[in-house]
């Protein structure tokens, strides 16, 4: 049975919404004059806080089938989504949002390298292909001269710290397609309740007197909109469309946050570094569709007496 054409839209809709909002949130970090980690913790706390009061509210809250190992699985996820959150928030403040999310779109290569390692699948040519150009968008997206390349860059620190929020997001990604038997609501309720428990010694005696009008203006819309009303959206969409449709409109959230960030952060982005963020984008959208490398296709089936009885060739 097919999906209703209005209920499809009305997924669609949703799913636009939820990226506007993942796209703009980088924005409201650096605006806030928050640190990292203060962004993180009332995003958690509040994130967690309006996610319950949904979910006793749609009575979804239903934690019994949790067994000891999946519990263990979240609690992970639970410190490795805030520290995710922590690494990127302050590559923003360190580099630019444009560059820290393009570097933050490298994490579909590394989730296809993880599934490699634990999962034993295999890579086609054309996947590797695919990384490969958006390793060359990488290189060009950064823009380091050799004076940069020190660790004492702030520029360089961003970069890396994308990187290593890039990996833990795959990372946790691989684990969640694993917790099956969770729902994503609850998941991502535990993990923000835990990821605020994390964070709470970091606060400090003096984090919480130091907040403004201003600050709590921002912590509100960070916690309210840009997490538990997002999280509702993309819950809602993801039930509404198929796999194929979320994954083509992700991709709005690197274009809305490199756009917020020409236009109301005064970011000056080179041509380099344009064709460098489209060919990582790119690249994780022909991997997420599944789309063959220009003639690659049809050179791999030279010499083949049997072609595999497959529609596409390009599968991990």
């Amino acid at each position: 049975m097919g999906f209703d054409l209005s209920k499809r839209h009305l997924g669609m809709v949703e799913m636009t919404a939820a990226m506007i909002l993942s796209g703009s949130l980088g924005y409201f970090v650096v605006a806030s004059g928050l640190t990292a980690d203060q962004a993180v913790f009332y995003r958690c706390l509040l994130g967690a806080y309006f996610l319950g009061v949904y979910g006793l509210y749609r009575g979804n809250l239903n934690f019994q089938a949790i067994s000891p190992k999946y519990w263990a699985l979240c609690l992970f996820c639970g410190v490795a989504i805030p520290v995710n959150w922590v690494m990127l928030f302050t590559a923003y403040q360190l580099s630019s949002i444009s560059i820290s999310t393009a570097v933050y779109h490298t994490q579909p290569f590394f989730l296809l390298f993880l599934g490699v390692v634990f999962l034993r699948k295999r890579l086609s040519v054309q996947k590797i292909l695919w990384i490969l150009l958006a390793f060359i968008g990488v290189i060009l997206a950064i823009d380091l001269s050799l004076s940069q390349i020190s660790l004492t860059s702030g520029y360089v620190l961003g970069l890396l710290l994308s990187f290593g929020a890039a990996f833990l997001y795959a990372l946790v990604t691989l684990i969640t397609m694993r917790l099956t038997a969770i729902k994503p609501d609850v998941m991502a309720l535990v993990q923000m309740t835990v990821g605020a428990i994390v964070l709470l010694p970091f606060m400090g005696g003096d984090g919480l007197p130091d907040l403004t009008l201003s600050h709590w203006h921002y912590i509100l819309l960070i916690g309210l909109v840009h997490t538990a009303l997002k999280y509702i959206l993309l819950y809602s969409a993801l039930q509404k469309l198929k796999a194929p449709v979320v994954a083509v409109l992700s991709f709005i959230y690197p274009v809305v946050a490199i756009v917020i960030d020409v236009l109301f952060l005064d970011q000056v982005l080179t041509m380099a570094q344009i064709i460098g963020i489209f060919l990582i984008v790119f690249g994780g959208y022909a991997i997420s569709m599944k789309l063959p490398f220009p003639y690659v296709e049809k050179s791999l089936k030279i010499g083949r007496k049997k072609p595999p009885k497959s529609k596409s060739l390009s599968g991990v």
